[in-house]
């Protein structure tokens, strides 16, 4: 691939981010569409939420959860905390709890704040591990809680 088509490719895909961004959801897809059947991960996970939510297109599940998984497998953090989510809620998969605490923890160990807090909850309430308030404290220290 030239420089150029790269360079292309960086502006289609900043121009989708951007019509997403914007709630141009239809735009959105048309732009980011190909570039997430193409494997791009950014792509990939914008086009997981608007397929789960039907914003641009029809609604599909199924579509959706492709989407999230390859780019939480191609390491993009919000993907894999929205991967976890999917597992926790069971939306446009199965319910699974220790998968969702897998993915969770796969996107705390990038450093998402988020994922660290939702670890710490499930801990908490024993949603899908074993109740744990000291580990549920440990989560909650880790995103940055003092007093939990």
């Amino acid at each position: 691939m030239s420089e150029d088509d790269k360079g292309g490719l960086d502006m289609e895909l900043a121009s989708g981010i951007a019509a997403f961004e914007a709630r141009d959801f239809t735009t959105a897809v048309r732009m980011l569409g190909p570039l997430a059947d193409a494997g791009n991960p950014e792509a990939q996970y914008r086009m997981a939420i608007m397929m789960q939510n039907g914003l641009g297109a029809v609604r599909n599940e199924l579509q959706a959860f492709r989407y999230m998984k390859a780019a939480a497998e191609a390491g993009l953090g919000l993907a894999q905390h929205g991967l976890g989510f999917m597992y926790m809620q069971g939306e446009c998969v199965d319910q699974d709890p220790k998968k969702a605490i897998a993915w969770f923890e796969k996107a705390a160990e990038q450093g998402l704040q988020g994922a660290m807090t939702t670890i710490g909850m499930m801990y908490r309430e024993g949603n899908g591990v074993a109740r744990d308030e000291e580990k549920a404290r440990e989560w909650f220290r880790k995103a940055g809680f003092d007093e939990v």
